[in-house]
């Protein structure tokens, strides 16, 4: 009776054996062709272009003690560390109101713009951990931001005309860049 169940066995074995299927193996290769990539949104338009910002004058205190905005959140999505620079696109306001001819209102001096939450993993820099006057000339924002695609920094302007200007809208653009390092 053993050597009927060995011999059973062994049969089975022989057969399973016997049954397994052949194989073979492809093998191919895959390239990621990476470049550098980097781009600058508003959150709140998740574009390029943020809403405008209104910053109203509607007492003797605003005047004489400037007024400032809500935060503006800007996200940064890069591959490389990256900087961020920020600038007015003229050296003056443009003007829309009645006074003939159109008063001049300077942006450096009235304008200024500080850094109030920063999540680059970056540094602040120049003084725009407090509120810093801008320029039509690029000044450093932030430096040494970290690659991700969620990098995020908030700005808050103020403004501060004083009381040498007539009614009116006063507006300039304010232009940030992002490079990469």
């Amino acid at each position: 009776m053993k050597k009927i169940i060995a011999i059973a066995a062994f049969s089975i074995t022989a057969v399973a054996a016997k049954a397994q299927n052949a194989s073979s193996t492809a093998q191919q290769q895959v390239n990621l062709n990476l470049n550098n990539a980097i781009e600058l949104t508003f959150t709140g338009s998740n574009s390029a272009t943020g809403a405008a910002v209104n910053i109203a004058f509607n007492t003797v205190n605003d005047y004489a003690n400037g007024v400032a905005s809500n935060a503006q959140e800007l996200k940064v999505r890069s591959n490389k560390k990256f900087d961020v620079t920020v600038k007015a696109n003229a050296a003056s306001f443009s003007y829309t109101g009645s006074t003939t001819p159109a008063p001049v209102m300077p942006v450096q001096g009235v304008l200024a713009l500080k850094v109030s939450a920063n999540g680059t993993g970056g540094t602040i820099a120049g003084g725009f951990s407090g509120y810093t006057s801008l320029t039509s000339s690029a000044a450093n924002l932030i430096t040494n931001g970290n690659n991700g695609g969620n990098q995020t920094f908030s700005v808050m302007y103020n403004a501060t005309p004083g009381f040498a200007y007539p009614a009116g809208t006063y507006t300039v653009d304010v232009v940030y860049t992002a490079t990469q390092q």
